[in-house]
């Protein structure tokens, strides 16, 4: 024993807090804003405020488009109860259970309450997925041969292909779907950072609209799971209910900023032109196409008379 530990096996697997491939999105879109921070004071006058506000907005639309991809909690449930830890033990503990539903899958979390029960630490996040290429059942399976708590189980148990609940297929195609459509916005995005740097200031404003029109898709085609009736979840005495979280909510408000930028674009490219063109540094360039020729002062000795 080395502090109450067996050094050669295998101990109990920590709870994740992040997504390995939420961090690595996080941290390429971060060094974006650090190199784009490193060169603005270049960028002289007000254009400076101006180049700022879009390239961070841009930056912060992308990043959120690619991170909901890998986020589990576009629908988050939590309870609180007295349950059995273990199959075949009387031993109840106190915990919360979670259930935080993504696109690419599950997780199911559970957490003592105090964390330090029946000699136990009682913290688990485990992630079971549905995406295409992955085997949900075959996953589940793993579980029950590693002897999960039967919280975690139970709960799992309720999103597998054989499961009465009859939800597993409606989960996997609808995060299909809404995985795609993100995607699709991601590349939209991408094209109309594109037209704005041209610069195509009405075309960039109308993939703007696009964007934001396959974001508000790919909610709808994540909602369609409501449309099938959701088994009761009964822990103990208590029932666990889901319902939309953060990165849903989140994609809501990216949407709508995209609808009302792009808009906004296209309104003031109309009414307004010059405004647009001021707050996309584009006055001066077109200044100095259409000035005026300078008064000329030539030499008499030089010019010949019979010009």
């Amino acid at each position: 024993l080395f502090d109450g530990i067996y050094p050669f096996y295998p101990q109990q697997r920590k709870a994740a807090g992040f997504d390995i491939s939420t961090i690595i999105v996080i941290v390429v879109f971060l060094t974006l804003a650090c190199s784009f921070l490193l060169i603005i004071p270049g960028i002289r006058g007000r254009a400076r405020l101006y180049w700022t506000l879009r390239v961070l907005l841009s930056l912060f639309v992308g990043v959120v488009i690619v991170v909901v991809q890998f986020t589990g909690d576009w629908e988050t449930g939590w309870v609180q109860a007295n349950t059995s830890y273990k199959s075949f033990s009387p031993a109840q503990v106190n915990a919360d259970i979670g259930l935080h539903i993504g696109l690419a899958g599950v997780n199911v979390t559970l957490r003592g309450n105090p964390v330090r029960q029946i000699n136990e630490t009682i913290d688990y996040n485990e992630h079971f997925p549905w995406n295409f290429g992955a085997d949900y059942d075959h996953s589940y399976s793993q579980g029950l041969q590693k002897g999960l708590p039967s919280p975690i189980l139970y709960v799992a148990e309720k999103f597998t292909v054989q499961s009465p609940c009859a939800v597993h297929r409606q989960y996997r195609i609808a995060g299909h779907y809404a995985s795609a459509m993100l995607w699709v916005a991601f590349c939209t995005w991408i094209i109309s950072n594109i037209l704005f740097s041209m610069p195509v200031l009405i075309y960039g404003g109308y993939m703007l609209l696009v964007t934001g029109a396959f974001m508000i898709f790919s909610l709808l085609s994540f909602s369609t799971v409501r449309n099938s009736p959701m088994c009761l979840i009964q822990i103990g005495t208590r029932t666990l209910h889901v319902a939309y979280g953060g990165s849903f909510w989140l994609m809501v408000a990216i949407g709508l900023i995209c609808f009302v930028a792009g808009i906004t674009i296209v309104a003031v490219h109309h009414l307004n032109l010059d405004l647009l063109k001021t707050f996309f540094d584009l006055r001066e360039d077109k200044a100095e196409e259409h000035q005026e020729m300078p008064e000329v002062f030539i030499n008499p000795h030089v010019m010949n008379k019979n010009l």
